[in-house]
């Protein structure tokens, strides 16, 4: 029970940082979250995001996709697609997830990445497919927040035909 108890004091510690002197941080208008970019580099996704003590801290649970072509055999690899077809269908049931819950993608943080190695890629992930899915939701002009992410290569998921699951936190704009 001790942990318990202790886990939210620490979570309020850990995000309850002081300013900032990085040049790039920039504080968005609708949140308080500052948002550090990577340094010398345009790839999109954050070295860091720092959220103030008072904020609200939402962590979702991993998605897996949902059936992309329905004429496919069923629960067949056809059935779910590549991995670029996976992260989309994944990304847009975070999204759906987050509007239930009065946030958007733009609200997304953190990000982490389960990606299985793709059989048509002799075991290994396709990080050019993931990517091409991740940018269709971050870093666009509609949505330009990014989160700091990991992205794994993972032996399997509870389904063999997944490839991709991913979680995030958000943080709810105050």
């Amino acid at each position: 029970m001790k942990k318990l108890m202790f886990a939210p004091l620490l979570l309020s510690a850990v995000f309850a940082t002081a300013g900032c002197n990085d040049a790039d941080a920039k504080p968005e208008a609708k949140e308080s979250v500052i948002r550090h970019g990577l340094i010398g580099s345009d790839f999109p996704i954050l070295r860091a995001s720092e959220v103030p003590a008072t904020s609200t801290i939402v962590f979702l649970s991993g998605a897996v996709p949902g059936v992309s072509n329905p004429d496919a055999p069923k629960g067949s690899m056809e059935a779910y697609g590549d991995t670029e077809t996976q992260t989309v269908s994944v990304l847009n049931r975070i999204d759906e997830n987050l509007k239930s819950l009065g946030l958007t993608m733009g609200d997304v943080i953190k990000m982490q990445a389960f990606l299985v190695g793709d059989p048509a890629m002799d075991g290994k992930m396709d990080f050019a497919g993931f990517m091409r899915g991740y940018t269709q939701f971050f870093g666009t002009e509609a949505q330009p927040n990014l989160p700091s992410r990991s992205a794994l290569q993972i032996a399997g998921l509870a389904n063999p035909n997944y490839l991709v699951e991913i979680e995030v936190t958000a943080v709810r704009p105050e």
